[in-house]
């Protein structure tokens, strides 16, 4: 069997396309395959279908191809221009690649595969490409999935930020509970982005009042952005993030106190956890500080934190009457940073008890954004907003992707 041969099934060309010569440079480690066809060959209109069109002229075009072995390979063609009845001169299509890439489908469906896994910037130096190029890539790829997602039986919606890089600059995630994968990413934590976000739902065919129950956590933005495009659906304030307000609260309160009380120096993450994550040595220091001869504000602090975890172990029916006793004992603590933390919980009330009713929470949206934060992490941070969205809906996305194998 001839070498072009044995690359031409190897390939899986079909007719017209044939392997004309292979040329393998071992100085460059470099395999070159040219393509083409048979004169006379006819082709099919990449605008209007309509085939058995003979070749007007020919372009010569290359595209990178999977290694072989560890030998860079490519692939070079005369491609076929045709003069169609209907659409004028047009650069017909080709089985290997997608029209305006300089890769092979295969070698993309590699790119797709080891970008899940690791920093672009690590896979364009395992290929020696440019990163920008892969991303772009990954870009069009995501894009076409994005765009085929059906969102039409979404009923349970989660959001939440993750940071894009230091400071204020945060996107907002928007995630179906039941599926587990990212709906929607966008730039900002505004009303604004839940419009964006109904927006982005119903072009996936989804229905915003068929959205029956919305979790977030306190924020302003996320709550008129709801009462405003959303009406029809339920909040459901996270548990996470209001036990998040009230460690700040205990916190806030040990600062204030370790001004005048040594001995809660080096305490900080004690009064953070609960009783069960502590190691012996940690809870043994902590019984110290709890101790009553002590008389400690921050102790009562976290007794009233540790008080109101236990509101989530009650049933519906006594959930209410459980949070106003807890209530009243944390207005009356007189620790203002405790308080504070009361009253903010009265603010949002019927969204913190509709968890006895939705029983949702961001459980899974931390831990998305954990995945987030590691890919963050290993690419040492993302360029731009568009790449770190499209990274998102890549590894949290669970959209559908048209590679071949």
């Amino acid at each position: 069997m001839k070498d072009t041969e044995l690359l031409q099934m190897a390939l899986g060309l079909k007719p017209p396309w044939q392997v004309s010569t292979a040329d393998f440079n071992p100085d460059e480690k470099r395999l070159d395959i040219r393509l083409d066809f048979p004169k006379g060959s006819t082709f099919t209109c990449p605008k209007c279908g309509l085939s058995g069109v003979k070749a007007h002229d020919t372009v010569e075009k290359t595209w990178r191809h999977l290694n072989f072995f560890q030998h860079e390979a490519y692939l070079t063609a005369r491609v076929a221009r045709i003069d169609c009845k209907k659409c004028g001169i047009r650069l017909v299509d080709v089985p290997w690649a997608r029209p305006g890439s300089g890769f092979t489908l295969l070698f993309e469906a590699m790119i797709m595969i080891l970008a899940k896994a690791m920093p672009v910037k690590t896979v364009a130096e395992f290929v020696r490409e440019h990163d920008t190029r892969l991303w772009r890539i990954l870009h069009h790829y995501v894009g076409e999935a994005r765009k085929a997602a059906d969102h039409s039986q979404v009923k349970h919606v989660g959001m939440d930020e993750t940071s894009r890089r230091r400071g204020h600059n945060y996107v907002s995630l928007f995630v179906d509970l039941d599926e587990t994968r990212v709906l929607f990413a966008t730039g900002g934590k505004y009303a604004s982005t839940v419009d964006r976000f109904k927006r982005d739902l119903t072009d996936h065919g989804g229905n915003p009042g068929a959205i029956e129950e919305m979790c977030c956590d306190m924020s302003p933005a996320f709550i008129s952005g709801v009462e405003k495009h959303f009406p029809e659906a339920h909040i459901t304030f996270d548990k996470f993030h209001v036990l998040k307000v009230l460690n700040e609260a205990v916190d806030q309160v040990r600062r204030e106190e370790s001004k005048g009380r040594p001995v809660l120096k080096g305490s900080r993450y004690l009064w953070l956890k609960n009783p069960s994550n502590l190691k012996a040595s940690q809870a043994e220091q902590l019984e110290q500080l709890t101790i009553k001869k002590l008389n400690l504000k921050t102790s009562r602090a976290y007794h009233i934190k540790l008080n109101f975890q236990e509101f989530y172990n009650q049933t519906a029916r006594t959930a209410e009457t459980f949070l106003k006793k807890w209530y009243f004992w944390a207005t009356h603590s007189r620790l203002e940073p405790m308080k504070k933390a009361a009253y903010t919980i009265k603010n949002h009330w019927d969204g913190v008890l509709r968890w006895f009713t939705s029983r949702i929470n961001n459980g899974i949206l931390e831990g998305i954004n954990s995945l987030i934060q590691a890919a963050k992490a290993r690419a040492r941070g993302y360029r731009t907003e568009r790449t770190l969205i499209t990274m998102i809906y890549l590894i949290a996305g669970k959209l559908k992707f048209d590679l071949p194998t």
